[in-house]
């Protein structure tokens, strides 16, 4: 396992466990100031609950059940995000099984359809599948049908935005005449595709999910190196955008490779997934083997993205000892740097920058800060980490 690096400062805590309590000052698992140097003790799974509480307590709109879109008093209501709330909120129920998160996952439910226009259907094929995705792991987690038939309705719609302009591919909205198709609106799909199978045995779905990848590899995958690139027909020249490097193509990639490798057992989706997950561990999307700062707004929720689908390479991709272990460090140190040098405390506020400390952030930023903690709890609780 990597060496931890950073050494004990003043007075640091760990946060009450309970999710919906004031947040209070951090407790100190060490040694006090002026009493030298040792190392910080990480107890992972009372982190995660302080930013989950922080989540509640600084974003969540209990009159419109929704997050806002920031914790200095704008409640603009935006689609995407939502759907990244409930990701975070299901880590936490399966971490916890605490009914009342699963009261909040489906009071959030409540707030998205209302504040979309009484529907979940969304001008953005993109946004209506991070729901879609959020909704499917939700019904896995708890089993309630109302996920599992938003995710049903979510998918009947998305399947429309395909044609064969460039061969193939989802659209980015439903203003097809741009004609622009990207990763995000394409190998999210395909991720739905394969476990919408599995929950409906359905042959059609597995279809989509093969068609899918092949049309995102060989049109938006670089491959020598395994970059994904964003999209093609972004500026309108026909032509596929590669100066756009993204955290949260690589992930959803590499989630894409994981399932279709689970269902069919064929490595070359494997394999697939793992050079796109050694290329994002590269020079593209890190700086010292933490990942960029990608900006708040929707950039903030990006470095999120690639930490989920890292965790499911490590938990689901079949993986020798030596790459699950890269993985799982490569995440402890990312989740230790974010909790040492970028939170703001009391708050327990993130920046999107994960050496730095911000006191006004997005819902984007905060919820990409919770998930990497989320994933450090995870890889405790499995014994991949050590500290």
């Amino acid at each position: 396992m990597i060496a931890l690096q950073r050494l004990l400062a003043p007075c640091m805590l760990l946060l009450s466990v309970t999710w919906v309590s004031c947040l209070k000052e951090p407790v100190d698992d060490g040694p006090g100031p002026g009493a030298g140097k040792a190392t910080y003790k990480y107890n992972w799974p009372a982190i995660a609950d302080s930013a989950q509480a922080s989540l509640t307590a600084n974003f969540y709109n209990a009159n419109g059940k929704y997050f806002n879109k920031n914790n200095a008093g704008d409640v603009t209501f935006n689609y995407w995000p939502q759907a990244h709330a409930l990701d975070v909120l299901v880590d936490g129920y399966l971490r916890k099984n605490d009914a009342a998160v699963k009261t909040r996952m489906t009071d959030l439910l409540d707030g998205v359809k209302a504040k979309n226009g009484n529907t979940y259907i969304n001008h953005f094929y993109d946004d209506m599948e991070w729901m879609t995705l959020a909704c499917l792991r939700a019904y896995e987690a708890t089993g309630d049908d109302r996920f599992k038939a938003t995710a049903q309705e979510l998918w009947n719609d998305i399947k429309g935005g395909w044609d064969l302009v460039w061969g193939g591919g989802i659209h980015w909205n439903k203003d097809k005449s741009k004609n622009y198709k990207n990763t995000p609106a394409n190998a999210p799909a395909c991720i739905i595709a394969a476990r919408m199978y599995q929950v409906t045995q359905d042959p059609a779905d597995l279809d989509w999910a093969k068609k899918i990848y092949q049309w995102q590899k060989t049109t938006l995958v670089d491959p020598v190196s395994g970059l994904v690139y964003d999209g093609i027909n972004q500026d309108g020249s026909g032509t596929v955008n590669k100066d756009w490097k993204f955290t949260y193509n690589q992930g959803v990639f590499i989630g894409a490779g994981i399932e279709m490798y689970k269902l069919t057992g064929e490595l070359g989706y494997l394999n697939d997934a793992l050079k796109t997950a050694n290329n994002a561990l590269t020079g593209d999307f890190t700086k010292s083997n933490i990942l960029k700062d990608e900006g708040q707004g929707d950039g903030g929720l990006f470095k999120g993205v690639l930490v989920r689908y890292l965790m499911l390479l490590i938990t689901d991709g079949d993986l020798g000892s030596t790459d699950k272990t890269k993985f799982a460090s490569f995440l402890q140190l990312n989740a230790q740097t974010l909790w040492l040098q970028g939170t703001a405390r009391p708050q327990v506020l993130f920046s999107p920058s994960w050496t730095s400390v911000i006191t006004t952030t997005d819902l984007t930023t905060q919820l990409s800060g919770t998930m990497v903690l989320e994933a450090a709890a995870r890889l405790k609780e499995m014994g991949l980490i050590d500290n």
